[in-house]
């Protein structure tokens, strides 16, 4: 590899003498495949390092291309992303979120797209934080004690579930929260198996795991459906998305609105990347905190300093720069959305070697993200690399957690504001401290997810903020 993140180009005589890139062969077919699926990300991770900033395997007539360099990146996402539809996993993923705006392809998404914009405005957004604030608030009251042991993967959980539901779609959804975290565990734990070569096959079988995944599926739809019911029965705009979803009309397009199903898919996607993702990123930060107590300590004094004991605003935000920063290197290390899949619609040329049509391009938060040329010392938990000199020296997609291009997060500044807030909110009164021999292994299903959770005892610290009167 080329140092500084610089790209080798390949010479007359490698593009001549190479059909493909190099990468892992196996005397097996599907080796390379099989690895994959039993450890995606120490796969990825060998890849990278082995074979370079591009790499090939196969399966029988399926291609996949690894790409590695930010500059490949931005390539397939942003400069060439109509030559690209969604990869393998989303297109199966299609059986839970139906044609949202993850899985959804054009026109649909275009479509899909414009109707939802609106609600993620940036003022709009703003007008959220007082809710993220005083359910996070609430959480800690009436859950938390001093001394307290419990499971903060799933206290995350509850309280990213119970904020996406108020702010989003203006309903309590806690009187259900147990049966939708159960619900969307079964769903996500199945996914695996949508990666599988069989996977047709298998979802047709009745298998115990398929059983279950069609059950959680009908238990999330009977609520979203409920919501979306409830809410067309009273003709209200709450001025929540599903207000605005309901009410919009396509002025660009067809002039019409959507229906049940397009509201339920987009729901549906909603409840997935508006909670399981920040609650997966709120889980690892208080876990790296755990581990690191100097910046534990950094953050705590810019908490006590800007706010004085008192409630986050949204008008604090631009003052909560290590909070932010502790945030970003929390999903650099443990980027939440830890790899992105597309298929080439047509023959793609890329780092001198022609893609094929039909193959499928594999780009990997979670790899690039540790990359050292990007990221010196990359496995240490480092806040500073987020000043703005240090985000200006490195490549624009060394870094994309949200994705990129048109297909970039819809939800990001929603994502960033809540987990600021909360972080900031919960460690006025909070320390976190992983359970001795507690053990910390990463799950990569459709999020990255904590294998066995995240036993910690909670600390209540002595600061400004006044825990027993909030």
């Amino acid at each position: 590899m080329a140092d500084k993140g610089e790209l080798e180009p390949l010479t007359e005589v490698q593009m001549s003498t190479q059909s493909y890139p190099p990468g892992p062969k196996g005397f097996i077919p599907g080796l390379s495949l099989l690895a994959f699926t039993r450890d995606p990300l120490g796969f990825l991770t060998n890849v990278a390092r082995s074979y370079g900033d591009i790499a090939h395997f196969g399966y029988g007539s399926q291609s996949f291309f690894v790409l590695s360099h930010p500059d490949y990146i931005k390539d397939v996402l942003v400069t060439h992303n109509g030559n690209f539809m969604k990869g393998r996993g989303l297109q199966r993923a299609k059986r839970l979120l139906g044609e949202g705006l993850l899985t959804s392809e054009n026109p649909l998404h275009h479509r899909q797209r414009r109707l939802a914009q609106p609600a993620f405005h940036k003022q709009r957004i703003a007008s959220y934080a007082s809710l993220m604030v005083d359910y996070a608030r609430r959480h800690q009251r009436e859950r938390w004690k001093d001394g307290q042991t419990l499971d903060v993967s799933q206290e995350m959980m509850h309280l990213t579930l119970a904020i996406v539901g108020k702010t989003l779609f203006d309903t309590d959804t806690e009187r259900e929260a147990d049966e939708v975290r159960e619900a969307l565990s079964a769903t996500m734990v199945s996914f695996t198996r949508f990666m599988l070569p069989f996977a047709e096959l298998l979802d047709r079988l009745p298998l115990p795991s398929t059983l279950r995944f069609r059950q959680a599926r009908a238990r999330l739809d009977a609520i979203i459906y409920r919501i979306i019911d409830e809410r067309r029965k009273s003709g209200a705009d709450r001025g929540d998305l599903l207000s605005m979803l309901i009410m919009a009309q396509d002025e660009e397009g067809d002039g019409g609105g959507m229906t049940d199903e397009q509201l339920r898919d987009e729901a549906m996607t909603i409840f997935l990347a508006g909670h399981e993702t920040t609650a997966n990123a709120l889980t690892w930060t208080w876990y790296l905190l755990s581990q690191h107590p100097e910046v534990e300590k950094r953050l705590h004094e810019e908490v006590d300093a800007v706010l004085a004991g008192r409630a986050p605003t949204v008008g604090d935000l631009p003052r909560l720069r290590c909070t932010e920063r502790v945030l970003a290197e929390a999903m650099r290390l443990y980027p939440p959305a830890w790899v992105l899949g597309r298929r080439a619609l047509k023959d793609y040329e890329v780092g001198g070697y022609r893609v094929p049509a039909g193959s499928i391009v594999i780009m990997s938060q979670y790899v690039t993200h540790r990359d050292e040329r990007y990221f010196p010392d990359p496995l240490r938990f480092d806040p500073e690399r987020w000043t703005p000199e240090a985000k200006e020296a490195r490549p624009q997609f060394s870094y994309f957690p949200f994705g990129g291009g048109p297909r970039r997060c819809i939800g990001e500044g929603f994502a960033w504001m809540e987990g600021v807030l909360v972080i900031a909110t919960l460690a006025q009164s909070w320390r976190m401290r992983l359970v001795p021999g507690h053990p910390v292994e990463l799950q990569p299903v459709v999020t990255l997810r904590p294998k066995h959770g995240m036993r910690m005892t909670l600390e209540r610290r002595k600061g400004p903020a006044d825990t027993e009167k909030r």
